[in-house]
């Protein structure tokens, strides 16, 4: 016996919509691209700017590596699995970050003060000029990505973003500490 198309397959096992089937279609609006989707739509332009825009700087640098600097350089002297968490890769993952940006002589690793087992990370002065020119590709993706918006809507966009993060990190937070 032969089988059915993938389509008339579906079709055979699912009743037709419509009145007395139980189903009925969402509302158009409800299919509409929802925040989640905005948002990663976004986050991938930006990322794919930043590239672009690093490689005709000759900036040898990928995202992950400019976002671990931009990390440590706000967070100077945390340690790697600070950071890995920060980043959000496992730490094995981090470790093989790290050991090309220490290759390239942009990050030390040095000795926790009383902890032995922790490695603490610091950027070197050459981190500092790559941090300026990763800034600079950041500004000028920004600015092309707000273009039209006002001071007042920048900021607003700010707020907004940064008050959905905080809500989404205190449900995480919350589910995390429940689950344990």
């Amino acid at each position: 016996m032969a089988l059915p198309s993938d389509v008339s397959l579906i079709g055979s096992l699912m009743p037709e919509a419509g009145e007395g089937s139980g189903l009925s279609r969402p509302d158009p609006e409800a299919l509409q691209p929802n925040i989640g989707a905005m948002v990663q739509d976004v986050a991938r332009l930006l990322r794919r700017r930043f590239d672009r825009r690093a490689r005709q700087n000759g900036l040898q640098l990928t995202r992950q590596q400019a976002r671990a600097l931009l990390l440590i350089a706000r967070n100077e002297g945390l340690s790697q699995a600070a950071i890995a968490t920060m980043l959000d890769i496992e730490p094995i993952a981090l470790v093989r970050l790290l050991d090309k940006l220490h290759e390239e002589d942009l990050v030390e690793r040095r000795a926790h003060p009383t902890d032995r087992r922790i490695r603490t990370l610091w950027l070197t002065p050459l981190a500092w000029r790559v941090i300026d020119q990763v800034l600079a590709i950041n500004a000028a993706v920004r600015e092309e990505a707000c273009a039209g918006l006002s001071p007042v809507a920048r900021e607003a966009l700010m707020q907004t973003l940064g008050h959905l993060k905080s809500n989404l990190g205190i449900a995480e937070e919350t589910e995390t500490a429940a689950a344990d």
